[in-house]
């Protein structure tokens, strides 16, 4: 698209559609970024993990941005070393820009992961942007671009006849860019859709068990009360046990009693007739 432009820029374009044709080329970056920003649930975990990771520095990242005055910061932490690297500026792209034109972005000290994360300003409401390496380095390229588009725009013969030829490829390409948009937002919406059915049978399962461990709850309990009283029926029969054992002991103790009196009497009497049978020889 950039050498189409060129050609039709060099053969000459009106000077007064230069910023339309810069707006139009942005708009054409902002369809493709949205179409390359989807992505796979497994890189959206390691994304939320990468970002939970940051937690911990959340004080020092504010106070890097505060220090800086700039709306927010690119913040990351290095590849290697694991060393936290913050990157002001006013925007993802407006940050990594800054960097790439830094001395220190040559030197390779700094090992940028593939995902990053914009964090704004503390006063700015606006949630944390999660942004890809690679998209940083499209916009970046697409910058210079545009720069060295603007260069050649200030130098060339425009004519109004190449605008139309221009014109017709931006909305050709616009077109295929939303054709492309629409096919990768079907994807995702299917996706998203396999996504939810895969959570609704997670959660029947879930309120299946739940529903089970609930009836199990019931039985231990219905269960426990059927012990409890076999407990307090085993401890009155116990108990009647003990008062019966009780009583027979007293009872044997009395018929004790009455049969060693008995025998005593009946002695005294064999020898009261032992004495008579005596007397009477």
């Amino acid at each position: 698209m950039r050498q189409l432009l060129l050609g039709s820029l060099r053969r000459g374009v009106p000077h007064t559609l230069r910023s339309g044709l810069l707006l139009l080329s942005l708009a054409l970056l902002a369809v493709g970024c949205a179409s390359q920003t989807l992505m796979p649930k497994e890189q959206a975990v390691a994304i939320d993990i990468r970002d939970r990771a940051l937690v911990p520095h959340a004080a020092a990242i504010q106070a890097a941005i505060r220090q800086s005055g700039n709306v927010g910061a690119l913040a990351f932490l290095d590849a290697v070393d694991g060393n936290l690297i913050v990157l002001p500026g006013d925007s993802p792209a407006d940050a990594w820009a800054r960097y790439a034109t830094s001395p220190e972005s040559g030197t390779g000290r700094v090992s940028v992961p593939a995902v990053v994360t914009f964090v704004y300003r503390a006063d700015v409401p606006k949630a944390p942007e999660t942004v890809t390496q690679n998209i940083l380095q499209q916009q970046q390229a697409f910058r210079r671009s545009l720069a060295a588009l603007e260069t050649e725009l200030r130098d060339a013969d425009r004519s109004t006849e190449r605008l139309g030829i221009v014109q017709r490829e931006l909305a050709e390409s616009s077109a295929a860019t939303k054709q492309e948009t629409e096919r990768s937002l079907a994807l995702v919406r299917a996706d998203m859709q396999k996504a939810l059915s895969s959570l609704a049978e997670e959660l029947d399962s879930a309120r299946k068990f739940m529903l089970q461990t609930a009836q199990l709850g019931w039985l231990n309990h219905e269960l426990n009360v059927e012990n409890a009283s076999g407990i307090r029926k085993v401890a009155a029969a116990s108990q009647e046990l003990t008062a019966n054992s009780a009583r027979l002991a007293d009872t044997m103790r009395q018929l004790s009693e009455s049969l060693a009196s008995q025998l005593k009497e009946l002695a005294n009497r064999l020898d009261t007739i032992q004495g008579l049978v005596s007397t009477v020889k």
